[in-house]
């Protein structure tokens, strides 16, 4: 392992790698995770890589662990070129890149292989996580596959389908009513892991610094499919931050250990129901004094969190990046979901789709160049919330199997 210190990036308290600490003590800050970059470098080639494996293990040097004790298969996901949605759009080089094929459906595969394998890794029985939904599935998958048993805080509100699939991992579901402003799924997660001593395996750093880093991987695979370079422009969704955080941090170690040309800018996309590192942004607000949302409401389940626990390192990382910060209206969601189904057959939830809408947003008010490269993330499977496409579809009616009934249904009569 090439881990060489944890710092907290509100603190300064540091730690080693052989302490096992998996959160500041003071439990308020995120431990930041810095690595021996000059060894990486005499390991990580870009000859080295072209003969592993294409998931996200094949970057195990820039990831904390010693080896990939659980491995579903997460990350290898593939770069798409959206050449009919270009179109549409008005760009001319834009790249999807579909999360969707991912074992449990989402990104967040990526930091929960990590984090649990880390739990393995420091001998843990049982793991537990706040979530929307998403997380949970994907740290439920992978303690199963593990042997560590998983509990998961859901909000009421979470969709049945991911509700579902946690029951079907043999995980514990506890759904939470939600009616104030504080997440409760957060609270309960911090209680029980004071008082029974649990593993915290949620996706944002401040309560696991290991799981963070698995983000970075959508990075590094990013440059190796544009041909070792990076786009000019990435569009995230912003739930916690978490995810925006390790592209950016993945991106600038790529370039550091010279396997990348260039940075991108990043753009940070939210609902305008659930907008706190957007309205910071906005605000020119301190990384650390991101004042709370209050109750969440959008069609973007995934991006309901009301304070962004990994917002620090989110806004630096637009800031430093010469990026900004959209938030869209769910309508426009909506549309962005319609035209990722209809235009290139990706089929994504709200949340998913969230962050296409942000880069429509972006382009009609004249902030991204029609020109650039961009990339947009698309984050989590359709299957993952199918009450809101079959609410707005509807059910197509049944009629008589004949050749005239056809013909006047599809109006060839």
């Amino acid at each position: 392992m090439y881990v060489e210190r944890l710092v907290c990036a509100r603190c300064g308290e540091e730690h080693s790698p052989d302490e096992g600490v998996v959160f500041c003590s003071k439990m308020d800050g995120r431990l930041d995770i810095y690595y021996n970059y000059d060894a990486v470098a005499e390991v990580l080639t870009r000859e080295e890589l072209s003969r592993r494996p294409f998931n996200l293990w094949r970057y195990i040097e820039l990831l904390p662990v010693e080896r990939p004790w659980v491995d579903l298969g997460a990350g290898g996901t593939p770069l798409l070129r959206a050449r009919r949605l270009a179109e549409r759009l008005g760009v001319r080089n834009l790249y999807l890149k579909d999360e969707t094929r991912n074992p449990t459906w989402s990104f967040k595969d990526r930091p929960m292989a990590v984090g649990v394998a880390k739990g393995v890794e420091l001998g843990v029985r049982t793991a537990v996580i706040a979530s929307s939904g998403n997380a949970a599935a994907a740290m439920a998958a992978h303690a199963a596959a593990a042997g560590i048993e998983a509990v998961t805080f859901v909000p009421h509100f979470a969709g049945m389908g991911k509700v579902a699939q946690l029951q079907l991992y043999g995980a514990k579901v506890v759904r939470l009513r939600w009616e104030e402003d504080e997440d409760p799924t957060v609270r309960m997660m911090l209680e029980m892991v004071r008082r029974r001593g649990w593993y915290p395996c949620p996706s944002f750093g401040p309560f696991n610094a290991y799981q963070f880093e698995g983000n970075k991987t959508i990075a590094y695979e990013t440059v190796e499919q544009l041909g070792w370079r990076a786009p000019d422009w990435v569009f995230v969704p912003v739930g916690g931050g978490g995810l925006l955080a390790g592209t950016w941090k993945g991106f600038v170690e790529f370039e550091r250990l010279g396997l990348s040309e260039g940075l991108p800018k990043i753009a940070a996309v939210q609902s305008t129901g659930c907008a706190p590192l957007v309205r910071a942004l906005e605000r020119g607000s301190d990384p650390f004094d991101i004042e709370p949302w209050g109750m969440p409401h959008t069609v973007a389940t995934g991006l309901e969190d009301p304070f962004p626990w990994d917002g620090d390192a989110a806004i630096r990382a637009v800031r430093e990046s010469g990026g900004f910060g959209v938030a869209v209206p769910d309508e426009l969601i909506l549309e962005a979901q319609r035209l990722l189904a209809s235009l290139e057959g990706i089929f994504a939830e709200p949340s998913g789709a969230a962050a296409l809408a942000g880069l429509m947003e972006a382009l009609e008010r004249g902030l991204v160049d029609r020109d650039e490269l961009i990339v947009v993330q698309v984050t989590g499977s359709g299957l993952k919330d199918p009450d809101v496409v079959s609410e707005r579809m509807g059910t197509p009616p049944v009629i008589e199997p004949s050749v005239e009934e056809v013909e006047r249904y599809l109006g060839l009569a």
